[in-house]
């Protein structure tokens, strides 16, 4: 079966889930899909005690579309792009401080304190791995997901605010996050003996100082072809051209390609929208990327219920899981309230923003496909694993009670 099929096979899954969740169950999206693809797996590992035949198949099927590669290659550029381009940039500037030092100042301290952590506790339990292994993980598990949480928020009639943090942070610290691990892998791989100070200092430049120039040359170039012409058709397609060409074009540079999609999706989707497309043309590429939006989250969902037949459990790696889960959820507390109480922001927060901010920090698809991302001998079985564990935990219990959280603390 070829990658087409594959994919064809998943987006009818995607449907048929979608469809029942919408007509009988009526949970969050993107949740009831993820769990979907769950019940699926299970369902192909019991069928699999009497086939063992069939239970391979799927695996080899599903291991036919490396998830690392399709989540990284390609859904992420269009995904990152889309929520970019329907965040407003003038309630993003409002509070672009507390933004940027979540995205950039938290993600850091996500990271370190998460690896001190783990190694420790492993340490405890008499399983210890190398620490820069537990930083690899600290860094995948730190990048936070607003899909599935941003519309419980505004069900939940969540602040404003907090909606456009919430947004604005993981818009940014998915390719901060991202950049962060490249490192950290980079010196993984080769040895801290092997890595100078300052080729550390020149690939965080040219991954995100070339990702934000890259995204603004490319939106720019994409916007001033946009307002020369009247033709929504081209012009959609010159979207899909911004997105496709510039995300191959930052990886053959060496760029951060997630930073270049959201810099060039905020500039098409607040710049071009008001300057460049006549009414009829800005509804068909709003709507448009919408849809690709919803359609590809769908994709991105079902798959990660599906990949849990590729995942090796084990109690122990479960156990683990749970507690490095509860150290995930107090460090989430502590790398976003340190920046806010030592810059004060603290003063321009909604009331119980920090409780909503630490619940609502879903984990998805990036940290799994980073913990696939691995080489077997950075123990990539027992990261995976508890990687895994971390992001389901995320997804369906904190995913299922974030809305009761909000109008709990909104009534408090």
């Amino acid at each position: 079966m070829d990658i087409v099929n594959i994919f064809a096979g998943i987006l009818v899954l995607s449907a048929v889930f979608a469809f029942l969740n919408r007509r009988y169950i009526n949970l969050p999206t993107t949740i009831s899909l993820m769990i979907a693809g769950l019940f699926l797996s299970l369902l192909v590992q019991m069928l699999g005690e009497f086939s063992p035949s069939f239970r391979s198949g799927v695996q080899d099927t599903l291991a036919r579309l490396d998830f690392t590669e399709f989540l990284l290659e390609f859904l992420l550029s269009f995904l990152l792009f889309a929520g970019a381009m329907h965040t407003n940039l003038e309630k993003l500037k409002t509070f672009k401080w507390p933004i940027l030092s979540f995205a950039t100042i938290g993600v850091l301290m996500s990271t370190f304190l998460i690896g001190v952590c783990l190694y420790y506790l492993l340490l405890l339990i008499g399983s210890p791995i190398a620490f820069i292994y537990c930083l690899l993980f600290g860094a995948l598990i730190s990048p936070t997901d607003p899909i599935a949480v941003l519309g419980i928020l505004k069900k939940a009639k969540a602040p404003e605010s907090l909606e456009i943090k919430i947004t604005g942070e993981s818009l940014f610290n998915d390719g901060v996050g991202v950049v962060i691990f490249l490192v950290v892998f980079k010196i993984a791989k080769s040895g801290l003996d092997q890595i100078h100070f300052s080729e550390v200092i020149h690939l965080l430049a040219m991954e995100i100082l070339g990702g934000v120039g890259l995204g603004f040359l490319i939106g720019y170039l994409g916007y001033r072809m946009m307002k020369s012409i009247d033709h929504y058709q081209t012009e959609v397609l010159i979207t899909l051209a911004v997105v496709m060409g510039g995300y191959s074009l930052a990886s053959y540079l060496h760029f951060s390609g997630p930073l270049a999609m959201v810099v060039a999706g905020l500039l098409i989707g607040n710049q071009g929208v008001k300057r460049a497309m006549s009414q009829v043309t800005r509804d068909y590429v709003q709507k448009f990327w919408e849809m690709i939006d919803e359609i590809l989250n769908a994709v991105l969902f079902v798959l990660i219920g599906l990949e849990l037949i590729l995942i090796p459990f084990q109690f122990t790696y479960v156990t683990v899981g749970l507690v490095v889960t509860a150290i995930v959820l107090a460090v989430r507390y502590v790398s976003l309230a340190f920046p806010s109480y030592v810059l004060k922001f603290r003063k321009t927060f909604a009331p119980n923003a920090l409780p909503i901010m630490t619940w609502g920090g879903l984990r998805g698809g990036i940290s799994i496909a980073l913990a696939l991302s691995l080489q077997p001998e950075m123990e990539k079985e027992f990261i995976v694993a508890i990687t895994y564990t971390v992001v389901l935990f995320s997804l369906i219990i904190q995913g299922l009670t974030i809305e009761k959280l909000v109008k709990r603390l909104g009534r408090i």
